[in-house]
């Protein structure tokens, strides 16, 4: 076998990590000995072994001169684990192939260069993409201090999220909303405005197909505080916090009522006179939230995309065509002068759930200088 296909094999132990391990990566390993692989591991829960230190323990037979194939840089630092490179030191392996170098500026290549000092082998950059991929939350947040947001919709052909009614459930089929659940459970926030809430009155929980799933934080974006402390979303026993993100000058005894339901209230400062989004990333960031996943309506997209916090765009598609003026699209607000200041998706794909297509997608950073 290759190093990519081992790379491969540690990439699949890594996904078995997703949603349980942030704000730190998601990672696997897998310990080769001549062509058998006789140790496998992948990091399980934030606080808990790393993926080489629990490779290392799974090993069937002792690691030294064996090769170890991990998706990131091996840790070099303190943290509630001891460093990895100790460990990897300590076991004599002879060779360590790297899918990612840690974006971590606390790592970021001090991990390898301690190995190779210690008389290691490394390789590094070996299905890279995929790597990068699997950890863009940690990346982003680790670089930036920002939340990974990603914006969702469900959307007919002609890109209307909703009747002239406000009626949207359901526009996509279950196998779509399944999948949606799927994501909620793997991401740390799941963010809404407050006008999905007075007309969906959703929990905003995770109940993904297989699995009993992890709810994520809960998050109202909420101007004036019209949310009602009878709304689901605030009902106990979810194991899961409600913050509400609000303009300073919101009325104190609605925040009073929302607080005595367990909400915590955000105090935001205000961007065209609603609650500014960039801002309200900052304040999630400093408080570890590494992904938020968006389920808003045409407004707060709107708002998103206008202040660019967007990374990554997941818009299901279903097979039927609502029209007219009056049905809201995924995207309100007014639209730009000129086609080139649309804004536009790169690294764009698509994939089939049951009747439904899903569109995934990445915000183009560079469209403003074409």
């Amino acid at each position: 076998m290759k190093d990519e296909d081992y790379m491969a094999a540690a990439l699949r132990l890594a996904k078995k990590g997703a949603g349980k391990t942030s704000p730190n990566p998601q990672v696997g390993a897998v310990i080769v000995k001549g062509d058998r692989v006789i140790g496998q591991g992948y990091h399980q829960r934030a606080g808990g072994d790393h993926a080489e230190a629990a490779a290392l323990k799974n090993a069937s037979e002792d690691p030294r001169d064996a090769t170890l194939y991990v998706t990131l840089e091996p840790c070099c630092t303190h943290g509630r684990t001891p460093p990895c490179t100790d460990a990897l030191l300590g076991y004599g392996l002879s060779r360590v192939v790297v899918g990612m170098v840690d974006p971590n500026p606390r790592v970021s290549g001090r991990g390898m260069e301690i190995l190779r000092k210690g008389g290691v082998e490394i390789r590094v950059g070996v299905l890279e993409e995929a790597c990068r991929n699997l950890n863009e939350a940690y990346i982003k947040h680790v670089t930036t201090g920002l939340p990974f947001v990603i914006m969702k919709s469900a959307a007919t052909l002609d890109g209307k999220i909703a009747a002239a009614s406000g009626e949207s459930r359901w526009i996509t089929g279950e196998e779509a909303r399944k999948f949606v659940h799927t994501i909620r459970s793997r991401v740390d926030a799941v963010m809404t405005g407050v006008g999905t809430i007075l007309r969906d009155d959703p929990q905003l929980t995770a109940r993904p197909n297989r699995g009993s799933g992890r709810n994520p934080t809960r998050i109202i974006v909420d101007s004036r505080l019209r949310t009602p402390p009878t709304a689901r979303v605030l009902h106990p026993g979810t194991g899961a916090e409600v913050f509400i993100a609000t303009l300073s000058g919101a009325p104190s005894e609605k925040a009073e009522a929302l607080r005595a339901r367990g909400a915590h209230i955000l105090a935001v400062p205000p961007h065209d006179g609603r609650v500014d989004l960039a801002d309200l990333m900052r304040q999630f960031g400093e408080r570890g939230i590494t992904s938020i996943l968006m389920e808003g309506g045409s407004e707060l997209n709107a708002g998103a995309l206008a202040q660019g916090v967007v990374d990554k765009v997941l818009i299901f598609f279903a097979p039927m065509i609502m029209g007219g003026w009056d049905s809201p699209p995924i995207v309100g607000g007014r639209g730009p002068l000129n086609i080139q200041e649309a804004g536009r998706l790169t690294r764009v794909s698509m994939r089939k759930l049951g009747r439904d297509r899903l569109l995934t997608g990445y915000m183009d950073r560079r469209c403003s200088q074409d």
